[in-house]
């Protein structure tokens, strides 16, 4: 009886000893993960004003009581709902072959500084890629480089999962906006 009780004891000291040694508890420094993937696009959102239908790329589709869907609100925005449908270049020029489309929304959703929720697809259709990739993340619009999560996606993108490094790259005003965005893939099927 004493033999199994010393037995069992040495077995759970060293069940402990191995999980404390092993990755789920890491010792120093974890190293990141190198990207399978890389891409750097652009995209440029031109939003409507009220004289600009013929340009605009995006529109308030909701605004606060009483706020109009041509201008947008007043207090950060709170309140608007934007939806988008904006041409993506490989370079930062509004005039460059368009590769793609980048659609969705942005909320913005914060009463006290420029915060934006975004959820949108690139859908690309060029040479080198085909399929789409989706975004989703909170967009704190005055940090000069912000990360979103990449979720998902189709095409040369099926199942692939990563970071993408947003930087407003122009704006003039309210109307024109344009965002590099350096994705990195680390999951690539």
């Amino acid at each position: 009886m004493a033999s199994s009780a010393k037995n069992c004891i040495i077995l759970v000291a060293l069940f402990l000893f191995s999980i404390s040694s092993s990755s789920a508890f890491p010792m120093g420094k974890k190293q990141r993960p190198k990207p399978c993937k890389e891409l750097v696009l652009y995209f440029h959102d031109i939003i409507y004003n009220g004289s600009n239908a013929g340009n605009a790329t995006s529109a308030i589709v909701a605004a606060p009581h009483g706020a109009n869907l041509t201008i947008l609100a007043p207090q950060f925005h709170f309140g608007n709902i934007a939806v988008f449908d904006d041409p993506i270049t490989l370079d930062n020029n509004l005039h460059s072959k368009p590769v793609g489309r980048a659609q969705g929304l942005y909320i913005y959703d914060t009463k006290n500084t420029f915060t934006a929720w975004l959820g949108f697809s690139f859908s690309l259709n060029y040479t080198a890629y085909k399929g789409t990739i989706n975004f989703i993340g909170a967009d704190p619009i005055l940090v000069k480089a912000r990360d979103i999560s990449v979720v998902g996606g189709t095409g040369d993108f099926f199942m692939h999962r990563g970071v993408a490094t947003i930087v407003t790259d122009a704006f003039e005003g309210e109307v024109y906006f344009r965002l590099r965005v350096d994705i990195k893939f680390y999951e690539c099927w």
